[in-house]
């Protein structure tokens, strides 16, 4: 099936349309939040990169979500956010205020304030949330001296390491994107790390430096053992990067954890990954895909979609320019160096791991074979931006995007 693709809309425009949507909310209840995602407060300094599976933590996405003041209708859910800074970035959860957190979880409620106070308070929610990212950073993380990742790096052709079973599954459900994709995804990335700075310096790493380490780059190479809970990796110099899809799998593990506590509607944002469940004060959540030509309050298309993740990789936030031509950071494993042809693109579906794993892919594919495949998947729809800002649709998407 062929993409369907249009030019983005003039910056007039997507203000007239995001002016329009937002008057049809309760004026004195709501209010548009830009939710600013960062790599921590230090993320003006933060050097990292990513490739087939590397860091997001350099996107914006836009969600539109309640913020209710004291002039409220008591009839309509309060809803408080808190924040933590974890793997990397940002992390945003947007829940109704709980007070009974779940033994299980033995996190006792950070304010014990009553319901109906407009006081800043953490949910629960977020308390177990951010228990969870936490976790999942621990185990993980290729940047951690300490964690199993980091121990199966090291005996990267030496000897298999056995990991915690949802090491063991996020590695697999990377090694399945990397074969659907044919390596647009690939976890192995990581032995790049330090060739690409954007530390100010503008270097271009040299041909023959890319090529040295393009034979440590295989995802068919990685050897999962589910017997033995083991991951070898056959040759010293492998290296792998879980930064994208550590945070879909930490999301898709929070929507288990928040489901058996009861919890139904939330959204959670976790660098490029929106996560949002049940509903708004009974509405869809709305959540913005930014124009890659204009600021991070901008944006050309509202998703309004609830139970689901839409999660966005995209160029314009991490690159330098080096005699004119501009380098990114999302680099494609397949060569080595950044990835063309596309500026932003947008995976929506259920399973927060395969949407976060998929978006780096198919920024690394052509446009019109990226549509191609998500038009083969079940429950997945796709939003791409080429490199002439032309837009393409995956063949249900636009029956996702808000007309007001």
């Amino acid at each position: 099936m062929r993409a369907q693709s249009k030019t983005l809309k003039k910056k007039s425009e997507i203000t007239d349309q995001m002016s329009k949507a937002t008057s049809t909310n309760c004026a004195a209840c709501s209010i548009w939040m830009i939710i600013q995602l960062w790599a921590g407060k230090d993320s003006k300094n933060n050097n990292r990169w990513r490739g087939g599976g590397g860091c997001k933590g350099h996107l914006f996405l836009a969600a539109c979500t309640m913020i209710f003041s004291a002039g409220c209708s008591d009839e309509q859910e309060q809803f408080v956010q808190s924040i933590d800074s974890v793997m990397g970035t940002t992390i945003s959860v947007t829940a109704p205020p709980k007070f009974n957190t779940p033994p299980k979880f033995n996190t006792p409620p950070k304010f014990n304030t009553p319901p109906k106070s407009t006081t800043p308070q953490k949910s629960d929610t977020a308390d177990i949330v951010f228990s969870i990212f936490h976790d999942v950073d621990t185990n993980m993380s290729e940047w951690k001296p300490d964690s199993p990742l980091t121990k199966v790096n090291e005996a990267a052709g030496i000897h298999p390491v056995q990991v915690p079973l949802d090491l063991l599954s996020t590695i697999e459900q990377s090694l399945q994107i990397a074969s659907l994709t044919s390596g647009a995804f690939d976890p192995t990335w990581a032995a790049f790390w330090n060739v690409w700075k954007f530390d100010g310096s503008n270097e271009l790493p040299s041909q023959e430096h890319i090529d040295s380490l393009l034979p440590f780059v295989n995802w068919e190479l990685v050897e999962v053992d589910y017997k033995e809970n083991t991951v070898f990796l056959p040759n010293e110099g492998m290296v792998i990067g879980l930064g994208g899809i550590a945070k879909g799998a930490a999301l898709d593990l929070s929507r288990a954890a928040l489901a058996t506590a009861g919890i139904d509607n939330y959204m959670i944002v976790a660098g490029g990954q929106v996560l949002v469940h049940g509903a708004k004060n009974g509405n869809p959540w709305r959540i913005g895909i930014r124009n890659p030509d204009a600021t991070q309050e901008e944006y050309f298309a509202v998703l309004e979609v609830t139970n689901t993740c839409v999660s966005t990789s995209g160029d314009y936030e991490k690159f330098f320019m080096h005699d004119g031509k501009r380098y990114h950071h999302i680099i494609d494993p397949r060569t080595g160096f950044p990835a063309k042809g596309t500026r932003s693109a947008t995976v929506i579906t259920h399973n927060a791991t395969v949407a976060d794993a998929l978006s780096t892919a198919l920024f690394c594919m052509e446009p019109d074979e990226a549509i191609t495949l998500v038009n083969s998947l079940d429950e997945v729809e796709a939003v791409i931006i080429d490199e002439k800002n032309r837009v393409h649709y995956s063949s249900n998407a636009r029956d996702l995007i808000s007309t007001e």
